[in-house]
C-alpha cells in the first residue's frame, strides 16, 4: 500500500505540474508550438528533457544487465556522451539555431534537395518504430514487473502480464505525448529528471549499505576488492565494448545522437536563444558524468549480491531495486520509471510525428495544409505509432546480447549515413545533392548486408566507423568532379544567436571530467601517460578559473565597485 501511495503522489504531483507550467500557453494550436514549444524553452527544460529523453528504462535496465556481465567497460557510452553533447552545444547547436530549422531533414533540405528531406525523414521514423519505441516500452514492463509483481497482483503469467503493462504504459505515455505537445514533454521530464537522478543514487546507495551492512563506504569497497576486474575503464579486444571502438564507431555513434538525432535536437531546437539552449546542452552534459553512478555501478553491485546467478542479466537491475529499497520508495521509484518510459516514448512519438507532418505532410503531399489540419494529423499520426510499437515491444525479448547492446546494434542502421550527410552539409559548400542520396542509400544498405546477413568478422562499432568514412570520402569526390553552386546559410533571425559566455570554459571542463573518469578507472596506465594527463589537466583548470574570474570581475557588482 506504501509503495501505490508513493508511486500516485509523484506521479500526480508531475502531472500537476506540467499542466500548471503549460495550462495558459496555447502551445497546441500552432504547429510550431506543438513542436518546437513556441521556441521559448529554457535551459532547465532543455537539460532535463534532452536527459531524460535520453535516460530511460532502456539504460536503468539494458545497460545495468550489461555491466552485470562485463563491468564498466560498457561507461564507454556515457564517457563519449559528455563529449559529443560538448561537440553539439559549440559548433551544431549554433548553425541549427542560426537557420531557425524545425528538424534535421529541414535542414537538409536546404543545403541539398527535397528528396535528401524524405529520405532522412523516412530513415528516422524506421528507427524509431524499430530500434527505439518497443525497446523502451519492453524494458519499462520489466522493471515495473519485478517492482510491483504484476503478474500477481492480476494473477496471470509473466507473458500476459507484460502484454498488460506494454498497453497500458504505452496508452498513457501517448495520450501524454500527443495531446500535450514538446513544452508539455519537457517540463514533466526535467521533474521525473530529477526523480530518476534521485531515485537512481537512492539504489546505489542502499545496495551499497545493503553490502556493507549499514556502511556505504565499506560496501563499496568490498564489492571493488571481491571484483577488480569489474572496475576496468579498458575493454579488450574480444571484449563487448573493445577500448579501441571508442576511436571508431562509438564516437560516430555518440555524435549521430547527440548532434543529429531528431529526438533529442528538437528539445534544443525549442531554444528561446543560443545561450540558454547551451546552458541546458551542458547542464545535460554534467550530468552525464554522475549517470555511471546510476546506470553501471548497481549492475556490478547485482552481480556481487547475486553471486552473478540471473538467467537473464537485464533482470539484474529491478530485482536488486526490489531487494534494497524500502516499500515506500519502491512506489516513488516505480513512478519515475514510469515517467522515464513516458518522456522517452512521448519524445519518440513527438519526433516521430513532427517528422512527418512537416517534413513529408507539409512538403510533398499536402503544402497548402492549415496549421489545424497539421496538428490533427500529428495526434491521428502519433496514436497510430503507439499502437504499431505496443505490438512489437513484446517480441524483443531475450535478445542474445542484452537489450541495450541491441539498440546499438540496430541504430547502426541509421546513425553512419544520416551523420555523414549532416557533416558533409555542415562543413562543405559545394557537394551535390546526388552524393548525399548515394551516401544514405549505401550507408544503411552497406551495415545490413554486412552485420546483419554476410555478418563479417569486424565488431559492428569497427564497422560503423569504416562506413562513416567511406561514405564522407564518396561525397567528397562527387562534389569535387560535380561541385554545386555554392551554399549560403542564411541567419532566419528567429532566436538570437549570442552564445553564453561560459560556454567554452564549461565545455573544458566537462571534458576534463569525461577524460579523467577513463584514466582514474583504468588498469596498468604508464606513469608517463598520468604525469601528461595531469599537466594537460592543471593547464585546463587553470583556464576554467581564469574564465570565471574574468566574468565575475565584469558582474555589475564588480563593475560599480571598481
Amino acid at each position: 500500500m506504501l509503495a501505490f501511495l508513493s508511486f500516485m503522489g509523484f506521479t500526480l504531483f508531475v502531472a500537476g505540474f506540467a499542466y500548471y507550467k503549460t495550462r495558459n500557453a496555447h502551445l497546441t494550436d500552432s504547429a510550431e508550438g506543438y513542436f518546437l514549444g513556441g521556441r521559448s524553452l529554457t535551459g532547465v527544460y532543455i537539460g532535463g528533457s534532452m536527459l531524460l529523453m535520453n535516460l530511460s528504462t532502456e539504460h536503468l535496465v539494458g545497460l545495468n544487465g550489461l555491466s552485470f556481465r562485463t563491468g564498466f567497460i560498457v561507461m564507454a557510452w556515457e564517457v563519449m556522451a559528455a563529449m559529443t553533447i560538448v561537440l553539439f552545444a559549440i559548433f551544431f547547436l549554433p548553425r541549427y539555431l542560426k537557420l531557425g530549422i524545425s528538424t534535421i531533414p529541414e535542414y537538409l533540405e536546404r543545403r541539398f534537395d527535397k528528396q535528401t528531406l524524405t529520405i532522412t525523414s523516412i530513415l528516422f521514423l524506421g528507427m524509431y518504430v524499430i530500434s527505439l519505441l518497443p525497446i523502451v516500452l519492453y524494458t519499462g514492463a520489466i522493471a515495473l514487473e519485478s517492482l510491483f509483481q504484476v503478474s500477481h497482483v492480476f494473477n496471470v503469467d509473466k507473458d500476459t502480464a507484460m502484454w498488460i503493462m506494454v498497453w497500458g504504459v504505452g496508452g498513457m505515455g501517448a495520450l501524454y505525448a500527443v495531446f500535450g505537445g514538446i513544452k508539455a514533454i519537457a517540463v514533466a521530464d526535467t521533474m521525473n529528471g530529477v526523480g530518476l537522478i534521485v531515485g537512481g543514487l537512492m539504489v546505489t546507495l542502499f545496495a551499497l549499505a545493503y553490502v556493507g551492512d549499514g556502511n556505504v563506504w565499506s560496501g563499496l569497497v568490498e564489492v571493488y576488492q571481491s571484483h577488480p576486474e569489474k572496475f576496468n575503464s579498458i575493454g579488450d579486444q574480444d571484449s563487448l565494448v573493445p577500448f579501441s571502438t571508442l576511436f571508431t564507431g562509438l564516437i560516430i555513434s555518440n555524435m549521430f545522437f547527440w548532434c543529429t538525432n531528431q529526438s533529442i535536437v528538437q528539445k534544443a531546437l525549442g531554444a528561446k536563444n543560443l545561450a540558454e539552449g547551451q546552458k541546458g546542452v551542458l547542464l545535460c552534459a554534467f550530468f552525464k558524468l554522475m549517470i555511471p553512478l546510476i546506470i553501471i555501478l548497481p549492475g556490478i553491485i547485482a552481480f556481487h549480491v547475486f553471486q552473478g546467478q540471473i538467467d537473464n542479466p537485464d533482470h539484474a537491475y529491478p530485482n536488486l531495486v526490489q531487494l534494497v529499497l524500502p516499500e515506500v520508495l519502491v512506489g516513488f521509484f516505480a513512478a519515475v520509471v514510469v515517467g522515464a518510459v513516458f518522456s522517452t516514448f512521448s519524445g519518440g512519438l513527438n519526433s516521430s510525428v513532427t517528422l512527418f507532418t512537416v517534413n513529408i505532410f507539409k512538403k510533398s503531399l499536402k503544402p497548402d495544409a492549415t496549421e489545424a489540419e497539421t496538428v490533427k494529423l500529428g495526434k491521428f499520426l502519433g496514436l497510430g505509432l503507439a499502437l504499431v510499437s505496443m505490438i512489437v515491444a513484446p517480441l524483443v525479448a531475450n535478445a542474445p546480447d542484452g537489450l541495450f547492446y541491441l539498440i546499438q546494434q540496430l541504430q547502426g542502421i541509421f546513425n553512419s549515413p544520416i551523420l555523414s550527410v549532416v557533416l558533409v552539409g555542415l562543413l562543405t559548400k559545394r557537394v551535390p545533392a546526388i552524393a548525399a542520396k548515394l551516401g544514405l542509400v549505401f550507408g544503411m544498405s552497406a551495415y545490413i548486408l554486412f552485420n546483419f546477413v554476410v555478418k563479417i568478422d569486424i565488431h559492428f562499432f569497427h564497422l560503423v566507423g569504416l562506413l562513416f568514412v567511406i561514405n564522407v570520402l564518396f561525397m567528397l569526390i562527387v562534389g569535387y568532379f560535380y561541385p554545386q553552386q555554392a551554399y549560403e546559410e542564411v541567419y532566419t533571425e528567429q532566436v538570437d544567436i549570442k552564445p553564453w559566455s561560459m560556454s567554452l570554459p564549461v565545455s573544458v571542463l566537462i571534458t576534463l571530467g569525461s577524460v579523467s573518469m577513463y584514466i582514474f578507472l583504468a588498469q596498468n596506465v604508464p606513469g608517463w601517460l598520468m604525469s601528461g594527463y595531469y599537466i594537460l589537466a592543471s593547464v585546463a583548470l587553470a583556464y576554467v578559473f581564469w574564465s570565471i574570474g574574468r566574468e565575475l570581475m565584469k558582474s555589475p557588482r564588480m563593475v560599480a565597485r571598481t
